[in-house]
């Protein structure tokens, strides 16, 4: 037994000096933090995302319907052989994907063709196999205006890809693009590799708002030897989209994903409409069977009833109104326009309180938001979600103006 108990405490003492002691990882990565999708409590605990309202990731409020979900199992059990890879080449998939992107953009039938389609595992994935496409081993450095998905930058930096950021404008979100123009000039002798890719996210996050004619004039200007790739994570709620110029641009390439509009977060599907040639690479950079059959299928399913699903959209633009227009009523905010799914707002200066307080009021009455550049980043949720967010912003705003009422509290 005392043999056993040497063991025990050899092998915790190994484990739990081990993550300082591998010589063989990369140094830069130590500066690195994981993403988490659902930090702690105040106090470092985990916290159970299904006991709260959900608004800070951006999903969808509305779960696929029953009917959908029973078809999408009923295709497991007939069509489905677990023993079996999945479809590697993602044809079915993409034949539908190029279906619905020309139908969205009003162009003609088979404008969209599948041999410009890539499917990732999310679109972080096609973020990563981009990024390896166009910098990796020194090629080259990436541009991003801050803030935005961040995402951009975790990726890069993993891969030991240079950042380079630039500002927005206080008031409008537009990025410097003075700025811009000058991290992309080539600088003699040079301070990094020269800027190969260059990332916008159209309408933005955290902030919510499209891209401007003269971002679009600056995306339009470009080199041929600058990728730009365009975000269009949130385009069925804007309803805006560059897809239809990218025949007179082929160093574009659009990004979109099923976890918001189309309700699929948990199957983890994006997909990029690029030139064939571009796309051609991803299909040689990225990994093979990334997307499991359940997945594919379940997209397939969801772009087949697509028309249905999409019936939520106005509904949700609806309360992402009636919610703006309850938040500018509230003294202590800040509050700007959005074309997505979420709303951007962050407290006055004179509020007398920070986002992360106010963040922090929310997520003990229940309520999960993103706190980020000084601000919230609040997902539009169901009706009965976005009511009480409103009172219990109410309600946290109250307690912050009241440090006797918090302290009992």
């Amino acid at each position: 037994m005392i043999e056993d108990g040497l063991s025990h405490r050899r092998s915790r003492t190994f484990l739990e000096g081990s993550a300082a002691m591998l010589p063989f990882i990369r140094s830069d990565l130590a500066q690195l933090t994981a993403y988490t999708p659902h930090p702690g409590g105040s106090e470092g605990q985990p916290v159970d995302p299904k006991s709260l309202d959900r608004l800070d990731t951006n999903e969808s409020p509305y779960d696929l319907p029953e009917a959908l979900k029973q078809e999408l199992g009923q295709t497991y059990q007939r069509l489905i052989e677990a023993n079996r890879y999945p479809d590697g080449g993602h044809q079915a998939l993409k034949e539908a994907i190029a279906e619905y992107a020309t139908e969205a953009a009003h162009l003609p039938k088979g404008a969209i063709a599948s041999h410009q389609i890539s499917v990732g595992n999310g679109s972080d994935e096609l973020i990563r196999s981009l990024l390896i496409a166009t910098c990796l081993g020194g090629e080259g450095s990436i541009l991003v205006a801050q803030p935005t998905f961040s995402m951009y930058g975790i990726l890069a930096k993993t891969l030991g890809i240079p950042v380079l950021t630039i500002g927005r404008s206080l008031e409008t979100f537009e990025m410097d693009l003075e700025a811009a123009q000058k991290a992309i000039a080539p600088v003699d002798p040079p301070q990094h590799p020269p800027v190969r890719t260059v990332f916008v996210l159209h309408p933005n996050s955290p902030t919510a708002n499209p891209l401007t004619e003269a971002e679009i004039d600056w995306l339009r200007s470009l080199p041929q030897n600058i990728l730009a790739v365009i975000d269009e994570a949130y385009f069925e709620f804007s309803g805006q989209s560059l897809v239809g110029e990218l025949p007179e641009h082929p160093n574009w390439v659009i990004l979109r994903t099923f976890s918001k509009a189309f309700r699929l977060a948990a199957h983890r599907v994006g997909y990029a409409i690029a030139h064939p040639d571009l796309v051609a690479v991803l299909e040689k950079v990225r990994l093979p069977y990334n997307l499991p059959s359940f997945t594919q299928a379940a997209a397939q399913t969801a772009l087949l009833h697509r028309h249905a699903l999409l019936t939520a959209i106005p509904q949700i633009v609806d309360e992402r109104d009636r919610l703006l227009a309850a938040l500018g009523e509230i003294p202590s905010l800040q509050v700007w326009p959005s074309t997505a799914n979420f709303i951007f707002v962050r407290p006055t200066e004179s509020a007398g309180f920070s986002a992360a307080d106010l963040g922090q009021g929310l997520r003990t009455q229940g309520t999960l938001v993103r706190t980020i550049a000084d601000g919230l980043r609040i997902t539009v949720g169901s009706p009965q979600e976005n009511a009480r967010t409103l009172s219990r912003l109410q309600s946290a705003i109250a307690q912050l103006n009241s440090p006797e009422l918090a302290s009992l509290s």
